[in-house]
């Protein structure tokens, strides 16, 4: 039982700030992904790595005002972003089709 406790006091208490720390760090490496990436999966995938940020940050939020608004949110935001991730796919799917790549230099090609 001695261990636990040593082990509770060097490792402390996760606060809110470790989620929001985690939360920008899920938004930095996705944004990255999305300036620097030109395949449309990697930049899909890297604008979901965003989205899962944000929520972590409106769930920790949530948590800290002891309210249901933010987690609420965060539904609503899974909801749509996986009706966003559908359709992407079914464009990605359609352009490779085409062109035989997902890279977005080939989809500026696409306009009709």
């Amino acid at each position: 039982m001695g261990d636990l406790t040593l082990l509770a006091s060097v490792t402390g208490e996760i606060t809110t700030a470790h989620y929001i720390v985690l939360s920008s760090l899920l938004f930095a490496i996705g944004l990255f992904g999305v300036v620097t990436r030109k395949n449309a999966v990697v930049i899909l995938m890297s604008l979901e790595l965003m989205l899962n940020g944000a929520n972590l940050a409106f769930v920790a939020f949530s948590r800290h005002h002891a309210n249901l608004q933010g987690q609420v949110f965060v539904f609503f935001v899974i909801a749509v972003a996986a009706a966003e991730a559908a359709v992407a796919l079914a464009i990605i799917i359609a352009m490779n089709r085409v062109k035989g790549g997902v890279s977005l230099d080939d989809a500026t090609e696409l306009k009709g």
